[in-house]
């Protein structure tokens, strides 16, 4: 038998992160999966971050992981949302080609030191004394290890419907995995169903782009690696996607298909994702709207398909295609292949410890969608964390868990244990009660020091972090202390519309003002006060800018957030024995006893995010713990 550190089974996003993570830090690493040269393929939209997504992608790269690099490298077009809000709230997204990615995906893979691709599907895992040992696979080879990693995606017993047809599948054209469900349930795992879906592919030489609106990429676009150099980006020539709507005669069509929905004539038992459901349910849940947004966005720079984004369906194929020939822009449109929803096994999270070893065997992680999340970017944050956990178990070194106060990853993987989930889970700025101060564009500055420290970030990507990091406190020490006449600021005060100073102010007072930005100040200073070495510095370097310009405009919030994390970390300092017996809790509910017997909470900060555990539960807790 070949034995190996560490196996991962699954080439998707989560297997990808945790494979070459684990690699790079030592380890010898198997990946399992159907086919070797399909890593990283995007079952739904070829598109990476979004709302809260991009934090995940800029936490991923701050780490070490490859997810921002390779997207990078495959963008047809860049954006960041949310510019008009506040900073807490900018997400950057992009949208990807398809082939072009997954390639890049595979190339990143094959290219890394100890990892070996083995070309076969997992259908048995096998532990012994609780704790994992290995693998068989389809093809009746078996491989040892320490530790395995199962990002399954939605491949367990899958099942894709399209109306009242189904078909045993994974993704389309792939078939699903069969038998590690019913391998770990043995084991003592607990299984659901959960589900999903995908829009139809579009023709796009069959849409009349004429009277679409447009939507441009940003001029000029930004990465979300570090790694990636400037004057490389953007690697690929940038597109653009168009918008247009459904209106009530569409909504019409689609009713008319309800009788032969999988969804809503009970054929799928699993729930799909709240937060990002099919067009019929949109139409069922909110009768009240007269249209919903479709984007229309390429598959890729040579590619003829179009994803219709918020037009995901299970309805049948010729439902499908009279609504679309009722939208506009798209009445001679010819659908390439119809949408279709995707049923899939998961195992509730509570299953899962905050580093992603489940709690019933040693050695044993999940990560992805097998843990009930939904998104590329939810999943290979979890791989990430799983690898790097798993590596470091096999080297005997301290676990690694990120607090909800440091990560949108640590909130996330926070959220699965404590509350589990009973529907694909996907990560939004809400979710994040510190987002104040965990925003993408200081994600280098939260979470490059683990990603050094595990071998996963170079050293001169480090060393110039912490130069940015003294600049960053000079230059906020010198606009806190350093006054500003009248007579130098009013001009540009007085032209952009901001009332002008009667007295000598505090330069980072000036900064405050919403109206006023940092570089046009910075110049003004500069010109003003001859060549300042620290301001000329800093106005060349433009991360460093923007920290401390957002620092200073946002500087009683932000302090405020850390007032109230400092108060939360207490809590998170309590920590409760791995062998607390909950049912002595006489006078806590059988609820929380039952929640807490289950999730077995390191402290009494994570007890107090645990779903059904109420105040008055904690404070008994707390009473039992000090006597």
């Amino acid at each position: 038998m070949k034995r190996y550190d560490l196996i991962v089974v699954g080439g998707g996003h989560a297997g990808i992160e945790g494979a070459v993570a684990a690699a790079k830090m030592g380890c010898s690493v198997a990946v399992i999966t159907m086919d070797k040269n399909g890593f990283g393929r995007m079952s739904c939209n070829p598109a990476i971050g979004g709302s809260a997504k991009g934090h995940l992608v800029h936490e991923i790269d701050s780490l070490g992981g490859v997810m921002g690099l390779i997207a990078d490298r495959t963008g047809i077009q860049f954006r960041t949302l949310n510019k008009s809000k506040g900073p807490a709230v900018w997400a950057g997204r992009s949208q990807n080609d398809r082939e072009l990615y997954s390639a890049e995906a595979s190339r990143v893979v094959q290219s890394t030191p100890n990892l070996e691709i083995i070309e076969d599907s997992v259908i048995e895992a096998f532990e012994e004394n609780r704790k994992i040992k290995g693998v068989k696979t389809a093809k009746g080879v078996e491989y040892g290890c320490k530790a395995l990693i199962v990002c399954s995606g939605t491949f367990l017993n899958g099942l894709m419907y399209t109306g009242l047809n189904a078909f045993k599948g994974g993704r389309y054209g792939e078939p699903p995995a069969v038998g590690l469900t019913e391998s770990l349930v043995n084991m003592g795992f607990e299984a659901g169903r959960l589900k999903t879906g995908t829009p139809p592919r579009l023709k796009k030489d069959s849409i009349n782009w004429d009277v679409l609106q447009e939507q441009p990429g940003d001029n000029p676009p930004q990465p979300f690696s570090l790694r990636t150099p400037p004057e490389e980006f953007p690697y690929q020539p940038q597109m653009s996607c168009y918008i247009t709507y459904t209106d009530t005669e569409v909504h019409k069509i689609l009713e008319k298909g309800f009788e032969r929905s999988p969804l809503f004539t009970g054929i799928i038992k699993g729930r799909g994702p709240r937060y990002c459901p099919s067009i019929e349910d949109k139409i069922y849940r909110f009768s009240d709207k007269d249209r919903h947004q479709l984007f229309l966005e390429p598959e890729g720079l040579n590619s003829d398909l179009i994803y219709i984004n918020g037009f995901s369906t299970s309805l049948p194929e010729e439902i499908q295609l009279e609504a679309l020939r009722k939208i506009k822009g798209l009445e001679e449109v010819e659908m390439v292949r119809p949408g279709y929803a995707v049923e899939y096994d998961f195992f509730p999270p509570y299953q899962v410890d905050l580093t992603l070893e489940t709690k019933l065997i040693e050695g044993l992680y999940f990560a992805g969608q097998i843990n009930g999340t939904s998104g590329y970017e939810e999943a290979a944050a979890q791989g990430l964390v799983a690898g790097i956990n798993a590596a470091l178990k096999i080297q005997g070194r301290p676990e690694f868990v990120l607090k909800r106060s440091e990560a949108y990853i640590g909130v996330l993987i926070d959220d699965l244990v404590d509350k589990s989930t009973d529907e694909p889970y996907r990560m939004f700025t809400s979710r994040a009660e510190h987002r104040l101060v965990l925003r993408q564009d200081n994600a280098d500055r939260r979470l490059m020091k683990y990603g050094f420290q595990f071998g996963l970030i170079p050293e001169d990507l480090y060393n110039d972090l912490k130069r940015r990091e003294i600049l960053i406190t000079k230059s906020k020490d010198f606009l806190d202390n350093t006054k500003i006449h009248p007579d130098e600021i009013n001009p540009l005060l007085e032209s952009i519309g901001s009332s002008p100073l009667n007295n000598s102010e505090q330069i980072a007072k000036v900064l405050k003002r919403p109206e006023v930005k940092i570089d046009e100040l910075l110049k003004r200073i500069s010109v003003n006060h001859g060549e300042n070495k620290l301001i000329k510095e800093l106005l060349n370097d433009p991360k460093a800018l923007l920290q401390v310009e957002i620092e200073i405009k946002y500087e009683g919030y932000i302090q405020r957030q850390f007032e109230l994390i400092e108060k939360m970390e207490k809590m998170e300092d309590l920590l409760i024995p791995s062998n607390f017996d909950y049912n002595n809790l006489k006078a806590v509910s059988a609820e929380a006893r039952e929640k807490l017997s289950r999730v077995r909470p390191r402290s009494i900060g994570q007890a107090s995010r645990i779903s059904g555990v109420s105040p008055s539960d904690i404070s008994v807790l707390l009473v039992y713990l000090k006597g």
